[in-house]
């Protein structure tokens, strides 16, 4: 697993590194002391994995993650407690209190080897798949509303919703706002499974149950979470297409 470590003082970056040279799996591939260096690194060289200093001056951990779109397993570092436990709220996938002891990383990083071996074979089936750097069901997102904050799987969201210059992303019992156009959106995700409903809606196409004719030539899909979509006519079509109606 190619690792990066981002952390504002050199020495802590040091320490974590030379801990890190008794798990040969993890590859460091590089290092950075603050935000800024850590997201043109993020997106340029995709790292499985961060780890992710939360207080630093300027950006911290948790601005870093809303600027990037590519967002690998993070496991944040901090001296602080209450860090610690807003870590937990935003779901990462671990963290470590500063100083970090060779025991508990150990134990981080087989968590961390036995969910890669969980997610290898999906991610085998999909690279198959492979849509041209768009992110697929098995990326995830980081998202940020207000104080509240979360790590998502996008297999797990059902529903984008355009509202003004907006997105609403449904997941689990969550919907919470996110600055940024449908448009863009529709971009950067995977085609043969985010499907552009309407000018208002991109659905899950693996969380559709049921698909009714609807009025003007068009579609209504019923979404496994009951949400309900129109489609528009033009759509309904490619919509057909796609799925051998």
């Amino acid at each position: 697993m190619k690792a990066l470590v981002i952390d504002d003082e050199r020495l802590a970056r040091k320490e974590l590194m030379n801990l890190l040279e008794a798990h040969p799996e993890i590859e460091v591939i590089g290092e950075c002391n603050n935000a800024d260096n850590a997201i043109k690194k993020i997106e340029v060289l995709k790292p499985d994995l961060i780890f992710l200093d939360i207080q630093m001056p300027g950006k911290d951990g948790f601005g870093l993650l809303e600027e990037i779109s590519f967002v690998p397993h993070v496991i944040f570092t901090t001296a602080y407690d209450e860090y610690a436990i807003k870590a937990f709220e935003v779901n990462a996938f671990d963290y470590l209190l500063k100083p970090i002891e060779q025991e508990r990383l150990a134990t981080t990083i087989d968590k961390l080897k036995q969910l890669r071996t969980e997610e290898e074979a999906q991610i085998e089936q999909l690279e198959k798949q492979d849509s041209f750097g768009r992110l697929g069901e098995m990326d995830q997102v980081f998202v940020k509303d207000g104080e509240k904050c979360w790590f998502v799987k996008l297999k797990d969201v059902s529903l984008f919703e355009s509202e003004g210059n907006y997105v609403r992303i449904y997941f689990k019992d969550y919907k919470p706002l996110i600055l940024k156009s449908l448009n863009s959106l529709e971009q950067r995700l995977d085609s043969k499974v985010f499907f552009r409903a309407n000018r208002k809606f991109i659905i899950n196409l693996n969380w559709v149950n049921k698909i009714e004719n609807w009025f003007n030539g068009g579609l209504r899909v019923n979404l496994n979470d009951g949400k309900q979509v129109e489609i528009s006519r033009r759509q309904a079509a490619k919509l057909k297409d796609m799925m051998s109606l």
